[in-house]
């Protein structure tokens, strides 16, 4: 009879769902408090620092007298989010809170040693999408490098990376193409969490003359690395405007890629970086060419869109009201899929069916790769698989040094479920 009773228990151990993911910004305020208790406050924050009770974390923080905000640091988007991509924003004063905003997305990137004087824990709660281009880690590292060099505390409140935190892909950035979208030295798709990548930024000298920033990473509770956004349980609020769904994220890494040639990479319709086109694209014929090509975890369907501006969202996008054909990306599998890959092939076919048509911004498209290298190579008639080996060994390198800096790491069972029920089922018969 223990020894039913014992199989039951594991049984039902191994069926119990998973715990919900807890995000870094309640932690803190639940068992971490004493990293801001008594401390004058900066925030680095937008529209997706939101608690599991719907309030923002600037809201809750303003709110209690054992903690004082000072300011509010508002990255690309501005601190509410209501900004369209690119759109300068200027400083303000947060209307719910009443307190100062200084936007790091402007005419300065960075916080000067006189906006941190009266400062002594700077904390950063922004939902990253993991890609090397998106510009909230940008602002991370030149806020924690300004932190580093005016000895304030940084605080990094962890969030998921939505698209898994295992895929790594993509060439590396070149130093000679450091820019806001792409301002460390790493491929395209990290595979890391905002608190990793600012952990990996001391350990690899990432900041100005090396210095190293005085870093506490409040961890999430539950989250394993192979979870997308949508498995954690937590709300998806969209990061940027046109980062409409964890579907967006999961193309986004490649497709992006798109806004560096004179193509439509769906701004202004309503499945922004999953539907590709141009007025010069047969659909059907690049959806053949691609589909040929028998990529992993997605398939390729012709459209016909006309994209429009849309208030807040997409402001005068590429062939606004003009009829585009071209190509909807449709993931099937995205545990097969392969975004970067799938995004240099797309550029591939275009170049391969209208070489005459296609127009690259040199510099614009660089600087999304990371290199000249993938570019000259299309341009040269190279295929997808000589490109992606330019950076294979680089990659290698990079996850050798990542490894270094993961916070959550998964121990490893040789037990599935399917062998806990077997054996379960295999002793119950010899009772």
């Amino acid at each position: 009879m223990k020894t039913i009773l014992f199989l039951l228990l594991v049984v039902s151990v191994a069926f119990a769902k998973p715990k919900n993911v807890k995000a870094g910004a309640d932690v803190l305020l639940e068992s971490r408090f004493d990293l801001i208790k008594g401390k004058r406050v900066g925030l680095v924050t937008n529209h997706t620092a939101i608690l599991s009770n719907g309030k923002h974390l600037a809201d809750a923080l303003h709110e209690r007298s054992d903690t004082e905000l000072k300011v509010l640091f508002g990255p690309e988007h501005g601190v509410r989010g209501d900004t369209p991509d690119g759109g300068q924003i200027n400083d303000s004063v947060d209307e719910k809170t009443g307190v100062p905003v200084v936007s790091l997305y402007g005419r300065i990137n960075k916080p000067t040693p006189e906006m941190l004087k009266d400062i002594d824990v700077l904390l950063f709660d922004i939902q990253d999408v993991g890609t090397r281009f998106y510009t909230y880690i940008s602002t991370m590292f030149l806020c924690m490098e300004a932190a580093a060099e005016n000895n304030v505390h940084f605080v990094v409140l962890d969030r998921p990376n939505p698209i898994t935190g295992i895929r790594v892909e993509g060439p590396m950035r070149l130093d000679s193409l450091k820019t806001f979208v792409g301002w460390v030295p790493m491929p395209i798709a990290h595979g890391m969490t905002v608190g990793e990548l600012a952990v990996m930024a001391n350990l690899e000298g990432w900041l100005n003359n090396k210095v190293t920033a005085k870093l506490t990473v409040v961890k999430m509770e539950n989250w394993k690395r192979s979870m997308w956004y949508d498995q954690t349980k937590l709300q998806w609020i969209k990061p940027s405007p046109n980062i409409r769904a964890v579907q967006t994220a999961v193309v986004y890494p490649g497709t992006c890629l798109i806004e560096g040639i004179n193509v439509s990479e769906g701004r202004g319709t309503e499945k922004p970086f999953e539907y590709i086109s141009a007025p010069w694209i047969d659909g059907k014929a690049l959806s053949k060419n691609l589909n040929a090509r028998k990529l992993p975890g997605v398939k390729f369907e012709p459209i016909v869109v006309t994209p429009e501006e849309i208030p807040g969202v997409a402001s005068n996008p590429k062939y606004k009201g003009v009829q585009c054909n071209g190509i909807f990306v449709k993931v099937t599998d995205r545990n097969k899929y392969q975004s970067v890959r799938t995004g240099v092939t797309i550029v591939h076919a275009i170049h391969e069916l209208y070489k005459d048509s296609l127009r690259f911004r040199e510099r614009g498209f660089d600087r999304l790769a990371g290199t000249p290298v993938v570019r000259e190579m299309i341009l040269a008639g190279k295929s997808v698989a000589e490109i992606e080996a330019t950076w294979k060994d680089e990659l290698k390198e990079f996850t050798v040094k990542r490894n270094k800096a993961l916070l959550y790491l998964e121990k490893r069972s040789t037990t599935n479920l399917a062998k806990v029920c077997q054996n379960f089922f295999i002793t119950f018969a010899r009772l």
